[in-house]
């Protein structure tokens, strides 16, 4: 229980992350809604404890008591983007669902900035592997048109207006792209905000209450 750290190794490769589990002993017992987050640029590197300085694992350090979600936090190795081995998150995510009773039907995909761009894409490229995507402060993809893929997954994403480090264009490419494909995705776009986005945005408990009601059918 709690925010622990983690090592995972699949198919020659090793990758670091956090996991919260949330609550008692006997909340663990029960499957529970996990939320996969890709975190930034600035938190690269070797060491999860990194990963607790921005977006949803500082929300979860600060305050672990009020958060009810397991959360899974991979760390993306120097000089890499998201895009380096996604083969190796789809095994770590069902390492995790597996070991530690994360309910399948109800995985949440979320990211900031560089791992918002992750968010699109993984999601993009797994569609059905998630019950609801939520991009914050993400670049859009080198191929918008492959967002088609998420037209009937619940999306919402969410950009400061304010933001000069990754412009909120780059999200009305996005949400345009999924509208023009028969997509209904919802946006939230924070008057005088920048980049600072990354992690106020997990602040808000709206974004979790949305998720709680997307689940995969089947």
């Amino acid at each position: 229980m709690g925010l622990t750290q983690h090592q995972y190794a699949y198919g020659g490769a090793r990758i670091g992350y956090l996991l919260f589990t949330p609550g008692s002993s006997e909340d663990t017992r029960r499957k529970q809604p996990l939320i996969l987050f890709l975190h930034g640029a600035g938190e690269r590197g070797s060491d999860p404890e990194l990963l607790k300085r921005a977006g949803l694992p500082k929300i979860v350090a600060d305050d672990p008591d009020s958060f009810p979600y397991m959360m899974l936090a991979p760390q993306c190795p120097d000089n890499e983007w998201w895009v380096y081995d996604e083969q190796l998150l789809l095994a770590l995510l069902d390492h995790v669902i597996l070991h530690y009773l994360a309910d399948a039907r109800r995985i949440y995909l979320t990211g900031c900035s560089m791992g918002g761009y992750g968010a699109w894409m993984l999601g993009a490229a797994h569609p059905q592997r998630f019950a609801a995507i939520a991009p914050v402060s993400a670049p859009a993809l080198h191929r918008p048109e492959d967002v088609c893929a998420l037209k009937d997954t619940p999306v919402w994403a969410f950009h400061g207006l304010a933001d000069f480090t990754v412009p909120a264009q780059q999200t009305e490419v996005m949400i345009g792209a999924l509208c023009d494909c028969g997509g209904k995705p919802e946006v939230t776009y924070v008057e005088g905000a920048g980049h600072e986005l990354t992690t106020s945005a997990y602040a808000d408990q709206r974004l979790f209450a949305w998720m709680r009601k997307q689940v995969l059918s089947g």
